[in-house]
């Protein structure tokens, strides 16, 4: 799947795009970390991807499937996830928040609000240097 950078469609990512499609990205990145054999994981997926699209420019929506590869399980493990569905948000580079296990969109969108909350001052207090500014 591919993403827009302003949200609103759900990309895959892996170890490769990690740095440069989360941990560099300018808006509050939704993790979903997952894989093939979780039955949680996909009765979530209908769910995710409509929250998707409610928070078209306000947050990207990604899904790492944890056991696609070796890269892929070490961001897991580099970011403790001991179960699935686990969903970590992203701020700058930062966790500011999870959400473990399957629940209900609304308890979902819910949790997802409360951490976009604390991404409000992860962003104010992240400020680009205009050129020249830097010397």
């Amino acid at each position: 799947m591919r993403c827009n950078r302003k949200g609103g469609e759900i990309m895959d990512v892996n170890g490769k795009n990690w740095n440069k499609e989360v941990l560099a990205a300018e808006l509050p990145v939704v993790v979903d970390f997952w894989h093939n054999q979780c039955v949680w994981c996909k009765a979530l997926a209908p769910l995710y991807e409509t929250l998707s699209k409610e928070y078209k420019n306000k947050a990207k929506f990604v899904k790492l499937n944890i056991l696609e590869s070796h890269e892929n399980s070490n961001l897991a493990e580099k970011y403790g996830i001991m179960s699935t569905p686990t969903i970590k948000v992203f701020c700058k580079g930062q966790v500011i928040g999870e959400a473990i296990g399957y629940m209900p969109k609304e308890k979902l969108k819910d949790e997802i609000d409360r951490i976009l909350e604390r991404s409000e001052a992860c962003l104010a207090q992240s400020t680009k240097l205009s050129k020249g500014s830097a010397k």
